[in-house]
């Protein structure tokens, strides 16, 4: 990996960390503050709605900024919101500062996204993008596990501190590393929101919200799915979400260089189908804990394998709207992890067993397919109308 790519992977590694280990220690923290663990969920949807929020109005309002200076802005913001929850007297501050740090989440990314295309060889943007959404991946498999630890172990303060820390090392890096890249699009508001006056732009947030959204319903319920359905010990659960982990690192690769080879919108096709095989296959074998354990790394593969692709697909719809572009795909994967999460427990709700939120995932992963393929149709009306307009001329 270059040195110049390493701070955008150290910014995943941050944010994946926060956004994923607060689940590990949500015990933890409802037993200090004396509240339900059910209250204390709420410490999880304010992140995700700050993420969603965060995500196109922090674009919008640094737009006309130089990409290295929104990240060192968005990194500063993370370490210092993070850094606040350490110190929260009540579950009120805790609330805000969760809220606050989820604000930076989408727009690194999107921010992130283009300075690794950009840094990129010819035919290697999705690989470099794939890179930085490397350090999301490893967070779930190694420092998750470990800030679950040290809160259970010691107290959630000091996992927050943990993350505090690796955000303020991701800011020295992207100081001393990351290359000054000027502003390639200077365009105002207006230009910025008129593409989302084109089809394409909902097609590929809706595919993004609902597709994810089945990845979502199947991983917010895996771990009373795998002790209920499949017969694995509570204790167990810790290794088969590093499983999922793992599957995540190498489907995030594989992902970057798959859009490479076939095009960024055949790749979400092939894995929007793929993903909702290995839903219905989860709902109907998950009984079984050989197969069980070996769809969790498949499910976990094809769900990353999507990042890059969907990320690039964006960008090159957007043109010079990349910028935007980019923070709404983010804050649309984020409204798939609430939209799963609640569809999934709609079909607990209704008496449903714990097999069944997957097959809901495969549902939602089916239209993703759906817009992913009427996506590709678009594209290929398009091309051909230019052609024929190119022939005329």
């Amino acid at each position: 990996m270059k040195k110049e790519i390493l701070p955008l992977t150290l910014g995943g590694l941050s944010i994946g960390t926060t956004e994923f280990v607060i689940m590990g220690i949500l015990p933890n923290i409802a037993e200090y503050f004396d509240i339900s663990i059910s209250s204390a969920g709420q410490f999880i949807s304010l992140y995700a709605l700050g993420v969603v929020v965060g995500a196109p109005l922090i674009i919008f309002v640094s737009g006309r900024l130089a990409p290295k200076k929104i990240l060192l802005l968005l990194m500063l913001m993370f370490t210092v919101f993070n850094g606040l929850s350490i110190l929260s007297p009540s579950v009120e501050l805790l609330s805000v500062s969760r809220f606050l740090s989820g604000l930076p989440h989408g727009a690194f990314f999107g921010v992130g996204s283009i300075v690794a295309r950009r840094l990129a060889e010819e035919g290697k943007e999705a690989k470099n993008i794939s890179l930085m959404f490397l350090g999301l991946t490893i967070a779930n498999v190694v420092m998750v596990p470990l800030g679950t630890y040290f809160g259970q172990a010691f107290s959630w303060q000091l996992t927050m501190g943990l993350v505090t820390s690796i955000g303020f090392l991701t800011l020295i890096s992207i100081y001393y590393w990351l290359p000054d890249l000027p502003i390639k699009n200077k365009i105002n508001i207006r230009e910025e929101i008129s593409f989302f006056k084109t089809k394409e732009a909902w097609l590929i947030t809706l595919m993004t919200a609902l597709g994810t959204g089945g990845c979502f319903a199947w991983l917010s319920y895996i771990a009373p799915t795998m002790t209920e359905v499949a017969g694995f010990q509570e204790s167990s659960v810790t290794y088969i979400m590093i499983l999922v982990g793992v599957g995540m690192v190498v489907g995030n690769l594989l992902g970057g260089i798959l859009a490479d080879k076939i095009s960024p919108v055949k790749s979400c096709i092939l894995l929007f189908l793929l993903i909702a095989i290995n839903l219905v296959l989860f709902s109907f074998l998950a009984h079984i804990p050989s197969v069980a354990l070996l769809l969790c790394f498949l499910n976990g593969a094809s769900f990353l394998a999507l990042a890059s692709p969907v990320q690039l697909l964006m960008m090159r719809t957007a043109g010079k709207s990349e910028m935007i572009g980019s923070g709404v795909t983010q804050a649309s994967f984020n409204t798939g992890n609430s939209l799963g999460a609640y569809l999934g427990g709609l079909v607990l709700f209704f008496g449903f067993g714990y097999r069944y939120p997957a097959l809901m995932g495969s549902v939602l992963a089916l239209v993703g397919f759906l817009l992913a393929f009427i996506i590709y149709r678009v594209g290929d009306v398009e091309s051909s109308r230019s052609t024929k307009k190119n022939k005329l001329a």
